[in-house]
């Protein structure tokens, strides 16, 4: 090997060290830490959070290999890379942490031999996190001006896939008058929303349903509801035909709704193997690999008058690639 080729084989093997480092150094806090003050001592960030020391100086080695931090010694400040990093925070978790079980059983998952049952693993509590942060950095941004502009003042809210009710709960706040529905299949997410909002002092305008939103049924208690949210399940709905049917089965269980805010990635078409954005290969190879389908733009803009629903807009979300909400009445 050339020295060139050398060095780029070692910024390949030292890049897939690095961001397992930042998903660790989020959920360690280190990244937050940096992000407030600054600057941090490894023996001190260390002693602080019971973490052995030379294991975490190897864990600011690795962010500063491909430049997200700077070392001087055992001092640490944000490097080049930082900011970048710190915005898609998340995406490393989710691929690091969330999915990492996936993707270390590419040899097994790829044999058509083994492609049955429960044929692949993740981790549904790091997903649940790192989708939560994702929410907030990228989607958020969109969500907020979209909602406030719509041309009513929500009486009744229905989230499908609420996860950990978060959405649900900053919604109620915005939005005294309003009632809530969460709705999960998993229901240790179920449990946890509920506990929150206890906590929080809504349990009396909001509660939790554990049901698959792809077959709900009508209610009393969707009779009132006239905003519907979805988000990063979308992909869930299809293939085509099925996610048709259950964009109609929403329509007929939820027959007051004004609005659905559908938010989630797409497939991406025509963009060259080089110039790949950040996520869009873990996330749609990650989904090839569980067999679950991805529409793009256009097939998603192809279903919903036949499924029964009007597209007002697709707003873009510009902070990450594939990414729209979709405003549907």
């Amino acid at each position: 090997m050339t020295s060139t080729t050398t060095r780029a084989t070692a910024q390949i093997f030292n890049s897939a060290v690095a961001a397992s480092a930042i998903a660790a150094a989020w959920e360690l806090g280190a990244l937050t830490e940096l992000r407030e003050s600054g600057t941090l001592k490894v023996p001190e960030f260390a002693g602080k959070n019971d973490l052995h020391e030379e294991s975490t100086r190897g864990l600011f080695v690795a962010l500063a290999s491909v430049g997200v931090v700077s070392r001087d010694g055992d001092t640490v400040v944000p490097g080049e890379q930082f900011d970048e990093v710190y915005q898609a925070k998340s995406l490393f978790h989710w691929l690091m942490r969330g999915s990492a079980p996936l993707f270390a059983e590419i040899p097994s998952v790829l044999r058509n031999g083994n492609r049955e049952g429960r044929y692949y693993h993740r981790d549904a509590a790091a997903i649940s996190a790192a989708c939560r942060e994702a929410n907030t950095q990228f989607y958020d941004p969109v969500f907020w001006p979209v909602l406030e502009g719509i041309d009513f003042e929500p009486a009744g809210v229905a989230d499908l896939g609420s996860g950990s009710g978060e959405r649900l709960l900053q919604i109620l706040k915005r939005h005294p008058q309003a009632r809530g529905i969460g709705i999960d299949i998993a229901s240790p997410a179920i449990d946890m929303a509920r506990a929150e909002a206890e906590r929080q002092g809504v349990g009396d305008r909001l509660s939790f349903i554990e049901a698959d939103v792809r077959k709900l049924e009508p209610s009393p208690e969707f009779e009132d509801v006239d905003l519907l949210t979805c988000f990063m399940m979308g992909h869930d709905f299809w293939p085509r035909e099925r996610c048709i049917t259950s964009l109609q089965q929403l329509r007929k269980a939820f027959p007051n709704a004004r609005r659905l805010l559908l938010g989630d990635n797409v497939r991406t078409t025509n963009v060259p193997d080089d110039e790949i954005p950040v996520f869009t290969l873990a996330f749609e190879f990650g989904h090839a690999m569980m067999d679950v389908y991805l529409p793009t733009l256009d097939e998603w803009l192809d279903v919903f008058d036949e499924a029964g629903w009007k597209c007002v807009e697709a707003h873009r979300v510009e902070s990450l690639a594939g990414a729209v909400v979709f405003e549907l009445s």
